[in-house]
């Protein structure tokens, strides 16, 4: 058997299954009971101590 017959049935059964249970584990861990809260957390950090938008043509201090 040579190497790409090799590498292409590898590809074709072990490496699929691989990533099928990796985006399915992803999927998991995204949609777990409890991380709501994390999520939305995440989600309106950028809005955090926010109290008015910046006048126009000043920069953001840090």
């Amino acid at each position: 058997m040579d190497r790409y017959s090799f590498l292409r049935e590898l590809a074709d059964s072990w490496v699929l299954l691989l990533l099928v249970l990796f985006f399915l584990g992803t999927i998991v861990f995204a949609f777990r009971p409890g991380s709501r809260p994390l999520h939305r957390d995440a989600a309106e950090s950028i809005f955090r101590n926010e109290t008015s938008p910046a006048p126009a043509g000043e920069k953001e201090v840090e």
